[in-house]
């Protein structure tokens, strides 16, 4: 959620920015800041009857000390008139709070300086591109054909036992699951996050906190008998671990990781990009998350860039980086870099991570901040990552080392998976 003094401070440049992410309702800003007038005045009026009926408390306690009976009585109607007024402004206070609170959750966080116009992913940057595309034979198969012909992945029973896009891994399908995840986790906590395996589903409050609420209620699996929702990602939780809590500087960075199944709705997905493993509801992620101090943010972000770069490296899967621009930037992100890795038998570039800087926008939500040198608390800016998503990964990785007899893995992984293919 953006911070409304600042919005008050630079109204134009609010606007600019949102322009940038081509938000159709920028006069939104303008009925924001009224409304936020108007709270101010209501309040201080409401303040000023207040201390009023205080004062005139006062002076009835020494009327009634003197025996002052009938000026008491005269003060004491005075002082239900006042509250009566306050009652009013209280009202009119909770109404346009709602109204307030409505309008600015509203609005999606401003694009950072650097992020580029556009309104599609096809205006997305490319900032660089890593590894070595492979050449297969004519008698290659996408993955889907794959885990069918070896037996690892079962669409069919998964849908008889949860619904069409839920996958039952098997055997050596399942094992590279479990491989994967154990390699991921140790790539973090090598780099100095600490591992958490949270809760798979969270309250209402932690879904805003990190703003899937209320922007992704469609997205999202609504457990309505408990008011719960199934994670879309481990970032929902982890990050809320420090919801309303100030820091010390000497606990920042904080830096976790965390492995968790991830549950999405993906309503209204479908054609060739939802085959096999491209798009289901369930599956499963590691991510990283850094709470770390404003002017330090961005140099982290590109930390965290080149720490999924080199995860992708050490899977030997040649990948792309791009930059995106306003228009395919998520709710609540200031700066977002999008890792792609290429399905040679698909002969397409598939996502398998999204590296972002949310600024103050989550943090503002979630209340968490930090004592700075001058004792003063500040909020902190957020920032997650996939480390990685696994279902495209594995895409690649079968589609790209596949042999006539088996698929071959890349060597970081054959002390985990106690082979040298699958």
């Amino acid at each position: 959620m953006l911070q409304i003094n600042n919005i008050r401070q630079n109204p134009q440049w609010v606007k600019e920015r949102l322009s940038v992410r081509n938000f159709p309702a920028i006069d939104l800003v303008d009925r924001i800041l009224q409304t936020d007038d108007e709270l101010r005045k209501i309040k201080v009026a409401a303040e000023s009857l207040q201390a009023m009926v205080n004062a005139a408390s006062k002076e009835i306690g020494a009327m009634m000390a003197k025996g002052d009976k009938e000026l008491a009585e005269n003060k004491k109607k005075e002082v239900a008139a006042l509250k009566a007024d306050i009652a009013e402004k209280s009202a009119e206070l909770s109404a346009l709070e709602n109204e307030f609170n409505k309008n600015i959750l509203q609005l999606p966080n401003l694009p950072h300086i650097s992020v580029p116009l556009g309104k599609s992913a096809e205006d997305n940057v490319l900032v660089r591109e890593g590894g070595r595309k492979p050449t297969l034979n004519s008698s290659a198969k996408p993955h889907w054909d794959l885990i069918k012909q070896y037996d690892w992945v079962d669409f069919e029973t998964g849908a008889k036992l949860a619904g069409s896009g839920f996958p039952l891994y098997k055997g050596k399908g399942a094992k590279l699951q479990r491989t994967l995840i154990q390699f991921f986790l140790d790539y973090n906590t090598a780099a100095g996050y600490t591992e958490y395996m949270p809760p798979l589903m969270v309250n209402e409050a932690t879904a805003y906190g990190t703003g899937q609420l209320p922007d992704k209620e469609g997205q999202m699996y609504h457990i309505t008998a408990d008011g719960l929702y199934l994670i879309p990602t481990a970032e929902v939780p982890v990050t809320n671990v420090y919801s309303n809590e100030i820091l010390k500087e000497s606990d920042l960075p904080v830096k976790m990781t965390a492995y968790t199944p991830c549950f999405r709705r993906e309503a209204g997905s479908f054609g060739s990009d939802v085959r096999g493993l491209n798009r289901v509801h369930q599956f499963d992620k590691v991510e990283i998350i850094q709470l770390v101090r404003p002017e330090e943010s961005y140099e982290v972000l590109e930390e965290m860039v080149k720490h999924v770069e080199q995860l992708l490296n050490l899977l030997e899967l040649p990948y792309r980086i791009l930059r995106l621009c306003g228009g395919d930037m998520g709710f609540t992100s200031a700066l977002t870099y999008d890792f792609e890795v290429y399905s040679a038998s698909q002969q397409k570039w598939l996502e398998v991570s999204s590296v972002s800087n949310f600024e103050t926008f989550q943090t503002n939500r979630m209340k968490i901040r930090y004592k700075d040198e001058a004792g003063k608390s500040q909020l902190l800016h957020s920032l997650n990552g996939s480390s990685l998503a696994l279902p495209r990964i594995v895409a690649a990785l079968l589609e790209n080392n596949q042999t006539d007899g088996g698929v071959l893995l890349p060597k970081a992984l054959h002390g985990y998976f106690g082979a040298e293919r699958l």
